[in-house]
């Protein structure tokens, strides 16, 4: 698997380089010390690296910037950011761009570990602190639970515990397109254009506790 490390911070990145590469079959092939710099290796490369870990705040461009051109150069890059307690604002606008997760540079590599083996099956990993910070600012209002069904409801709850759609259609005995056909409604219903940006969601309405 290999690893790119985005960061203007070298001691972070030798450190984090260093442990990353205890977890076998895991390689940093390549690092950054800005986006731009990130960019033009991924304009110039014809394999993409598995996993992007992306900070946020660098000189020349930011993570939030390179991220959003990434995505838009490569849409499918795997990109986990790197983030601070108090970087909540940049978590929903780069949710719906389509990253796949957001950790704490505090967190324990323990947690590091995790993401990279969701990512690695195909689906995505948010902190928990970073989701608790996020239901901090609970909107909640009557109308929300309103909009959605009780089985709409059920859905999401197992879409947010990161249940693939033929694992919800076993546990609540429904076909695959019955739930395919949730999923598609709780899109429209909440605005959302991905699942990462409908378990943020759900999480800031109070829609799912963490």
């Amino acid at each position: 698997m290999d690893i790119w490390l985005v960061d203007d911070h070298q001691l972070f990145r030798t450190g984090f380089r260093t442990l990353l590469q205890r977890i076998e079959g895991v390689r940093v092939t390549f690092e950054a010390s800005d986006g731009e710099e990130f960019l033009k290796k991924l304009e110039e490369v014809e394999k993409q690296p598995d996993i992007v870990f992306m900070d946020i705040s660098m000189p020349k461009m930011n993570g939030l910037l390179a991220t959003e051109a990434a995505l838009s150069l490569v849409p499918d890059v795997n990109i986990i950011i790197l983030s601070m307690f108090g970087e909540r604002e940049y978590y929903s606008k780069l949710v719906d761009k389509g990253i796949k997760g957001f950790l704490l540079k505090s967190c324990d590599f323990s947690e590091v570990e995790k993401a990279i083996k969701a990512i690695s099956v195909g689906d995505m990993y948010f902190s928990e602190e970073l989701l608790a910070q996020i239901s901090v600012q609970n909107n909640t209002t009557p109308s929300v639970d309103e909009m959605l069904s009780e089985r709409e409801l059920d859905v999401l709850a197992l879409i947010c515990s990161g249940e693939s759609n033929q694992e919800i259609a076993d546990h609540l005995y429904i076909s695959k397109r019955t739930v395919e056909k949730h999923r598609a409604n709780l899109m429209v219903k909440t605005g959302c254009g991905n699942t990462a940006s409908l378990v943020v969601y759900a999480v800031k309405e109070g829609l799912y506790p963490i």
